[in-house]
């Protein structure tokens, strides 16, 4: 969070704004419309930060990999004073949110602290995606939706286009949608007053107990545990005695205050206001989100109905390249979620790897985040093995164990296959915008990654014309590079996003690779019975150009049980051994060439292949080529 590393300063402000002049609101929108440039204006209009403050763009995204890639990862919260039309100043509590789907959680419990959202749509890309699904969570919320029309001033901008999309496609009255240009600073003050006009103060009584919902929490290495909390009923002050009710756990409160952006400590927190307090707790695992708080001495009656537990939808491995770095890695996974709940690890060993790390990914993106954060801010040299997702088994009775249903996460732990009954793995619903002339090629992507379509259709007029997809695909298929491809596809145009739809059976099989007739676990995969030998096939062939060559032949073999599906021969390096014979009888030469057969023959038989590191980076892209 914002502020996290600064140590509050200044004496601790009164409560002055009345709980009808609040507003509490979070900005939505696809990636790359300008959620966090937007903020900044709003920052930098109400005087939040000072020209000179705002040192660089992406103000909330304190994150240094946040401000590279320029996406967020965090949602951000900040508190403004504006005064309106009307001459009152009014509080308001702003909440910049990601885009990605694989941080839609972030946005989720985001939303549920406010009672309105600033719909951002790009004026020359228009409705996206993203832009859909995280409407509809706003919805959810019974939100006051305000939608802005971002980017006027670029020469592509169609406004009154992207007026009509909104009310097509969403089913939003865009008449009154506000016209701005966050970078140029166009149309700030009208958004604002909009904030004001049609985003409805938060409701609370003052004299009821506590109630209030944990947001977010983050680990500061000054404060301890920072505790974002928005404040439902009652008041949180410092000195009170609260307890999260459903970790059951009682805390003194140490300091109470906001986000301006800069730290600012308060005397306490109404109904209906955002803020953060601190309370001498070491660790994150203490705090869930989602949880209520209330007071220790005088209880409120019912908890929040909370959140939904973040459950990691892809799983791979992660191992030290230098085994002496095992305790390292440890170190910094423990230190990487006290700051990321989202993520989950338990220690895993394997035969070709060593000692490593299975770790949870809510997606590729969060995997890739994750990995980039261990090599930048720990200085780690990782290897990654191939990621899969959680299928579920049912297994048939057995001598020593009754029928059952397990979670697999890992392809190597795969059960003796006669004892499994079905396989069945999580499918998801996609929806996918893209202009009308790379829909031939995303339908057989579709199609190729055993994909049902669902729905076809065309949204915007004229040349404008884009047509929106909606396919049922396995999760599997999606993992590995999906979303890479449809970018490939239709020249960055194509916008993706999905949502789960639970597991259903499918006709599953373990594929093994075998290097040198010995298993390497870390290739396992478990793949689609109708594309193993496509896959298996790639593997091989990548493999044999990636293993450098040894002085004995080596067989590299995908199989499914103990039938091989694919084969490549690594040729052996020859020695000249007939070099030093000048002439002569050639019994002579062909005496020391079948010694080499045979020393060629016994090491095949005791020798052991050294795979370098890219070999198994290969098995993340094993996408058509």
């Amino acid at each position: 969070m914002l502020g996290g590393a600064q140590t509050p300063t200044g004496k601790a402000r009164k409560l002055t704004i009345t709980q009808k002049k609040i507003r509490n609101f979070s900005i939505i929108a696809h990636i790359d419309h300008g959620k966090s440039t937007l903020a900044d204006r709003l920052i930098q209009r109400t005087g939040g930060l000072t020209d000179r403050e705002m040192v660089r763009g992406q103000m909330l995204d304190n994150m240094e990999i946040e401000q590279e890639r320029g996406i967020t990862i965090k949602a951000q919260t900040v508190r403004l004073n504006w005064k309106a039309k009307d001459g009152e100043t009014y509080e308001l509590n702003l909440m910049d949110t990601p885009g990605h789907v694989d941080f839609a959680y972030e946005v989720s419990r985001s939303l549920a602290a406010c009672e309105g959202a600033l719909l951002v749509v790009d004026a020359a890309q228009g409705v996206e995606a993203q832009t859909l699904a995280n409407v509809y969570q706003s919805i959810e919320h019974d939100h006051e939706i305000v939608p802005v029309i971002n980017k006027i001033d670029l020469p592509a901008a169609e406004p009154e286009k992207v007026r009509a999309e909104i009310e097509d496609i969403i089913g939003l009255d865009a008449s009154e949608a506000v016209l701005a240009s966050a970078k140029s600073g166009i149309g700030i003050d009208e958004v604002l007053q909009a904030i004001v006009d049609k985003i409805p103060p938060p409701k609370g009584d003052r004299d009821a107990s506590l109630k209030a919902m944990l947001v977010d929490s983050w680990y500061d290495p000054y404060l301890g545990v920072v505790i974002l909390v928005r404040v439902m009923d009652g008041t949180i002050r410092k000195g009170q005695q609260i307890k999260f009710m459903a970790a059951g756990t009682l805390h003194l409160v140490d300091r109470v205050g906001c986000f301006r952006p800069k730290i600012e400590q308060l005397n306490e927190l109404g109904p209906g206001e955002i803020g953060f307090i601190t309370a001498q707790i070491k660790e994150v695992s203490q705090t869930a989100v989602g949880d209520t708080i209330t007071d220790a001495k005088k209880p409120t009656a019912e908890a929040l109905p909370g959140f939904k537990t973040v459950q990691p939808v892809v799983f791979c491995g992660l191992f030290p390249t230098d085994a002496a770095d095992f305790e390292k890695l440890r170190d910094s996974l423990y230190k990487l979620r006290l700051n990321d709940a989202s993520f989950s690890f338990e220690m895993e060993t394997s035969a070709a790897l060593g000692f490593g790390f299975r770790c949870g990914f809510l997606g590729l993106l969060h995997l890739e985040i994750i990995q980039e954060r261990l090599t930048r801010e720990y200085d780690l040299d990782l290897i990654t093995t191939a990621p899969s997702v959680v299928y579920r088994i049912a297994l048939s009775h057995s001598k020593n164990e009754p029928a059952q249903t397990i979670e697999l996460h890992n392809p190597a732990d795969m059960p003796d296959p006669n004892r499994i009954e079905l396989i069945e793995e999580p499918w998801i619903e996609a929806t996918i915008y893209s202009p009308d002339e790379y829909l031939g090629a995303i339908l057989k992507l579709c199609q190729d990654r055993r994909g049902i379509q669902k729905n076809l259709t065309y949204v915007g007029h004229g040349s404008s014309t884009r047509a929106q997809l909606t396919y049922e695909l396995p999760l599997n298929e999606v993992v590995f590079d999906f979303y890479d491809r449809l970018k490939s596809l239709s020249k960055g145009y194509a916008s993706f996003d999905y949502h789960q739809i639970g597991h259903r059976e499918g006709d599953l099989v373990k594929m093994s690779i075998l290097v040198n007739e010995e298993p390497v676990d870390a290739l396992s995969m478990i793949v689609h019975r109708g594309n193993a030998e496509a896959r298996g096939r790639g593997m091989v062939e990548r493999l044999k150009e990636l293993i450098p060559r040894h002085l004995f032949k080596i067989p590299i073999q995908a199989a499914i049980g103990g039938k091989v599906i694919a084969r490549e021969t690594i040729s052996a390096m020859r020695k000249d051994v007939t070099a030093k014979c000048y002439g002569g009888d050639a019994t002579r030469k062909r005496k020391l060439l079948e010694k080499q057969k045979k020393g060629k023959a016994k090491m095949r038989e005791y020798g052991s292949v050294s795979i370098p590191q890219e070999a198994f980076i290969a098995a993340l892209r094993m996408g058509e080529e």
